[in-house]
C-alpha cells in the first residue's frame, strides 16, 4: 500500500510517498519558510534531481495543498497518510486513526508542543476535508515513552500541580528509539535485550529499552531536557530561568529563545550548531571549538550512564542521527568511557565511511555497538498499515 508520510516542523514540512511493503519511494520533498514572506518547495520523484521553486506558504495548510496538488500530477494512488505529532501527551501510548475525538486530543496537549502540533492538526483537517475517504494516522513521538514506570516519569512537583497541569516526563524522538530497537533486535536476536538507543543530531536523546519497553529517556516535559544539542542548552540547573529573569530582567519569551535557539553547540563554539563546522574547529586549534566537542561527548556519556543504571546493565548500543551515523570521533569517545563495561570498538569499523547498518564493535566486546540508520518515515508508514487496514 502507498502511503503518505507528512513531518511538520514549526516553519517546515517534509513528505514521503512511499510504499510501505516494498518501502519503494515514489516521492519526497519539502516546503521551507512556512509563515515567512518567502517560501521554498523542493520535490522529488522516484530517484529524480531534486527540484526546487520558490512559493508562497502563509501557513501550514498552504504548504500540505502545495505538496497534494504536486502528487497529484504523479497518478501515484495514495492509500493513507500517516503524520508524526511531536507531542501525544498524556493520552497516547500509540499511534492512532484520526476521527474527531483524537484531533480534539492532539490539540487539547497542544501547550506542551506549540510550534508544532498546531500546525500538525492544521495539516490534519485538510487531508481529511479534501481525501474524506482516505485514513489518517497520528503517529507520536512521545507515545513510546509512556511505558516509563513511575519514578522515571514523574517530577518531584507537588502533586496537585502535576495533575493540574499534566507535568511529567513525555520525551521525544521515540518513533527513532522504536526503530533502532526494531532492527537491532532483528539483527541480534536473543542477545538483544538491554539496548541504549543514541539518537544524535541537532536535536538529541538517549533511550533505555529492555525487552521493547522504554525504561527511560533524557528528553523531558520538552525536548529541551536532557543532552546539549545544537541550540538547546539540555539540562541546567532550573533556578537559571528564573535566575535570568529576576537578575538579568529577561522576559519569559527570551529565556525560552535563549535556551531552545542560542545556546547548545553554538553557544558554547561561537561560530556555528553543526558537529560539522565544530569538528573542523577544533581540528584546527579552536579552543571554544574544542570545549564544544568535548562538552558534547561528555554530556552524552554522563547521561548514558544513568540509561544503563535504569536497566541495570547494557548489551546493545545503537547510534542514529546525523552525528550519530557520521562522527565516528564521537562514537570513539563515547565508548571509550565505557571500557570499564567491557566496551569495545573496532577503531577501523568504526572510522570507515561505510553506509547502512553495520557492527562496530571489537571482537570480545561485552557489549555489542552497531551504527543503524534512523527511518522514522517507514515506521509512520508501517503504522498506517497495521492500523488502517
Amino acid at each position: 500500500m502507498n502511503v503518505l508520510v507528512v513531518n511538520a516542523g514549526s516553519s517546515s514540512l517534509k513528505y514521503q510517498l512511499m510504499d510501505a511493503g516494498t518501502r519503494e519511494i515514489f516521492a519526497k520533498g519539502n516546503c521551507e519558510r512556512i509563515g515567512l514572506d518567502r517560501g521554498i518547495f523542493g520535490h522529488a520523484v522516484q530517484g529524480e534531481a531534486k527540484v526546487e521553486e520558490e512559493a508562497l506558504f502563509p501557513d501550514h495548510r498552504s504548504a500540505i495543498r502545495t505538496v497534494l496538488d504536486h502528487l497529484s500530477e504523479l497518478d501515484i494512488a495514495i492509500d493513507g497518510i500517516g503524520h508524526r505529532i511531536v507531542q501525544g501527551g498524556w493520552h497516547f501510548s500509540d499511534s492512532a486513526l484520526v476521527d474527531d475525538e483524537v484531533l480534539r486530543k492532539i490539540l487539547e496537549v497542544a501547550p506542551l508542543a506549540p510550534l508544532h502540533n498546531y500546525g500538525e492538526a492544521a495539516i490534519i483537517e485538510y487531508c481529511r476535508e479534501r481525501f474524506p475517504s482516505l485514513p489518517n494516522v497520528a503517529v507520536f513521538d512521545t507515545s513510546f515513552h509512556m511505558s516509563m514506570p513511575a519514578v522515571a516519569s514523574t517530577y518531584p512537583l507537588p502533586r496537585e500541580v502535576c495533575e493540574k497541569y499534566h507535568i511529567r516526563k513525555y520525551g521525544a524522538h521515540g518513533t527513532s528509539h522504536r526503530y533502532e530497537w526494531m532492527r537491532a533486535k532483528a539483527l541480534l536476536g536473543d542477545s538483544c535485550h538491554r539496548l541504549l538507543s543514541c539518537h544524535l543530531g541537532n536535536g538529541s536523546s538517549l533511550c533505555a529499552i529492555e525487552d521493547g519497553q522504554c525504561r527511560d529517556t533524557t528528553m523531558g516535559l520538552t525536548p529541551l531536557d536532557g543532552l546539549m544539542m545544537g541550540t538547546r542548552s539540555g539540562s541546567i540547573d532550573p533556578a537559571t530561568v528564573c535566575y535570568l529573569q529576576r537578575e538579568g530582567g529577561y522576559t519569559y519569551d527570551e529565556v525560552d529563545d535563549m535556551l531552545n535557539r542560542q545556546s547548545g553547540l553554538l553557544a558554547v563554539s561561537g561560530i556555528s550548531s553543526d558537529a560539522r563546522d565544530i569538528r573542523n574547529g577544533a581540528k584546527a586549534g579552536d579552543e571554544r571549538c574544542l570545549l564544544a566537542f568535548d562538552m558534547f561527548a561528555y554530556k552524552a556519556m554522563t547521561h548514558a550512564a544513568a540509561m544503563i543504571a535504569s536497566m541495570a546493565g547494557v548489551d546493545t548500543i545503537t547510534f542514529t542521527a546525523g552525528i550519530g551515523e557520521n562522527d565516528w570521533s564521537i562514537r570513539q569517545a563515547f565508548c571509550q568511557t565505557f571500557e570499564w563495561l567491557g566496551v569495545r570498538v573496532d577503531r577501523e569499523r568504526n572510522r570507515a565511511e561505510v553506509g547502512g547498518e553495520r557492527v562496530i564493535s571489537a571482537a570480545g566486546s561485552a557489549v555489542t555497538v552497531m551504527v543503524i540508520p534512523t527511518d522514522e518515515e517507514y515506521m509512520i508508514a508501517k503504522d498506517v498499515e497495521r492500523l488502517a487496514f
